[in-house]
């Protein structure tokens, strides 16, 4: 009954934010509620509650200071060279910026962090994005899944788990893999290829002057009568100056150029802005280097790390309180969004291990595998890895399903290396799991709706995954 009752909350839950029936903040809370009522374990929501908050809160302290630190240095303008190097790369043509997404992500994603890739890529690309009207949700969709692939560095989290929970070195389990994950990176780059292709079909490209300065003569290159299918062919030109429409961003639809100043979505870019500070620039590179290298060799809990990094960012880049309430403020809704989403998604992740729904839905499908697949329990582990990791926590799989398969392929002469290679192909689909924080960072800064992120991902993800899994049989790895 707990098996049939769990499936059936995360199916609710999926089918509802993805048919935005209620928001996911409200779904994470009143299904999980609910369903604990069904159980009959009502009276214990609140233990349940309590538990899984207090398993999430330092997550939660640490994405709230993570924001208000990176915050603090893009405002300041720490990454303004690398929005600039990726606007010179992308050159405003679609495929250009969707490829860029992809790269820009995979090499931020080398500090093991998901919230940092996804502030740092959002930041630099959502203005671009958001300009040329292309598709956010290929922006979150093609982050997460680079991100994901990258994930399983082994100071990422699940290569760490998979060694603790097995008793192996995590250098044994990912070393050998790099081939399948190189190939399952190449697969997202080409996946960008080919979604980057699509938005350049659908809006055509603009010269990167045209984008920066819409005050100036605007000539679209695009879709249209006689557009080749690169988006070739000139088909609109007009002054904004006129006022008048014309072809304008979008899917072929008339729009105004001269676009307002509280539409400009290059405000991010402004090299006059007030908050900058280059005289502290090497100061705030250098506090970031170290931050991040203190989190890589665990000096300090990644909480404190982040709560020391931004109030110290904030006194020396703004001395002045005021200064340092406005910078607060203006972050003051993307920390209230994600750590609401976390603290939410305790109550979900509470209400399933506390009602032991998670244990019984592992046993049940560890239970219902074939006898004849034992000698493939490497192959079965990896494809299982895809669902469970998406509808469980990363520690509820790890340390709660993989001990269990990697027992089961023991009974069979299966090593549990491979168990534990296999263990990290799902976590390209992982990293959009409704259980992930940092995806409610990714989808929050890009403001995309969490179900619309999800429709677009899921299949994309999952493909990814079983790349991985199918180049890592292909090299005898798995």
């Amino acid at each position: 009954m707990l098996t049939i009752l769990g499936f059936t909350m995360i199916a609710t839950f999926l089918v509802l934010i993805m048919l935005k029936k209620m928001s996911p903040i409200a779904a994470l809370v009143l299904i999980p509620a609910l369903f604990c009522v069904f159980v009959g374990k009502g009276a214990k929501l609140g233990d349940y509650v309590i538990d899984g908050v207090t398993s999430l809160a330092p997550t939660a302290a640490m994405l709230m200071f993570a924001i208000v630190y990176f915050g603090v240095m893009i405002d300041v303008g720490l990454f303004d060279p690398i929005v600039r190097g990726i606007l010179k790369f992308c050159k405003a043509d679609p495929l250009r910026i969707v490829v860029g997404t992809a790269v820009l992500a995979a090499i931020v994603s080398l500090d093991g962090d998901g919230s940092t890739t996804f502030m740092i890529t959002v930041s630099a690309m959502y203005p671009l994005y958001k300009r040329l009207k292309m598709s956010l949700v290929v922006m979150t969709g093609v982050a997460a899944m680079a991100n994901g692939v990258m994930n399983t560095l082994p100071w990422g989290g699940p290569t760490a788990r998979a060694a603790t929970a097995l008793k192996l070195d995590a250098s044994d389990i990912f070393v050998p893999m790099i081939p399948a994950l190189a190939v399952g990176l190449l697969g997202v780059l080409a996946l960008s290829y080919v979604l980057g292709r699509r938005e350049r079909k659908r809006l055509g490209v603009l010269t990167l002057d045209e984008v920066l300065e819409p005050e100036t003569e605007t000539v679209l290159v695009g879709a249209g009568a006689g557009a080749s299918g690169d988006g070739a062919s000139a088909v609109a030109k007009k002054a904004a100056r006129t006022g008048g429409s014309g072809s304008g961003f979008g899917s072929g639809s008339g729009a105004d150029a001269d676009l307002p100043e509280e539409d400009d979505d290059f405000r991010g870019l402004d090299p006059h802005r007030a908050t900058l500070r280059p005289k502290l620039y090497w100061f705030n590179a250098l506090l970031t280097v170290t931050l991040l290298t203190a989190m890589i060799m665990e000096w300090l809990p990644i909480p404190v790390l982040f709560l020391l990094g931004a109030a110290l960012a904030l006194t020396v880049n703004f001395p002045h309180m005021p200064d340092q309430k406005a910078r607060l403020g203006a972050h003051a809704e993307n920390v209230l969004n994600v750590s609401g989403m976390v603290f939410a998604a305790a109550v979900f992740t509470g209400v399933l291990q506390g009602t032991g729904m998670v244990d019984h839905m592992s046993k049940w499908l560890v239970s219902n595998i074939p006898d004849g697949m034992g000698p493939h329990m490497a192959l079965v582990t990896g494809v299982l890895s895809i669902p469970l990791t998406y509808f469980m926590s990363n520690d509820g799989f790890y340390f709660g399903v993989l001990p269990v398969l990697a027992e089961a392929g023991q009974a069979h002469g299966v090593s549990s290396l491979e168990i534990a290679r296999a263990s990290l192909v799902g976590q390209p689909l992982h990293m959009s799991s409704p259980l992930v924080p940092a995806v409610y960072v990714l989808v929050g800064m890009a403001k995309v709706e969490f179900g619309d992120h999800t429709r677009f991902v899921v299949k994309w993800a999952a493909l990814t995954s079983l790349v991985v899994l199918g180049a890592g049989i292909l090299f005898g790895i798995i």
